[in-house]
């Protein structure tokens, strides 16, 4: 007997469909892209976030892989943000300019 993976057995709270967080990609040069240093909430670690994507997680984990390699740093997706371990400012924001992105450097 083959299992079929779009039945469901039992739904709680009627016939809804569950949510999907369909976000609009946007081509690279659309994006308004923020680049900050922070030590808040890192045990006085200076990390670098790369805030204001408008991308899909897929997307958004394979620019993530591509800007650890380039800044040779570890790092990780929180909230359609990038952190990038250390101060590394500059460096992003040569390389999300050359990937087409419209960026510019924030805070301190």
């Amino acid at each position: 007997m083959a299992k079929d993976s779009n039945k469901i057995a039992y739904r709680e709270f009627g016939d809804e469909e569950p949510e999907t967080d369909d976000i609009q990609e946007l081509p690279p040069n659309q994006h308004k892209l923020k680049i900050e240093a922070s030590r808040k909430g890192k045990g006085g670690k200076t990390v670098t976030i790369i805030s204001g994507f408008q991308v899909s997680p897929e997307t958004l984990t394979s620019l993530t892989k591509t800007l650890k390699n380039q800044c040779g740093a570890g790092g990780g997706m929180k909230d359609n943000s990038i952190e990038i371990q250390g101060d590394c400012r500059q460096k992003l924001l040569e390389i999300v300019t050359k990937l087409g992105y419209k960026a510019k450097l924030s805070g301190g």
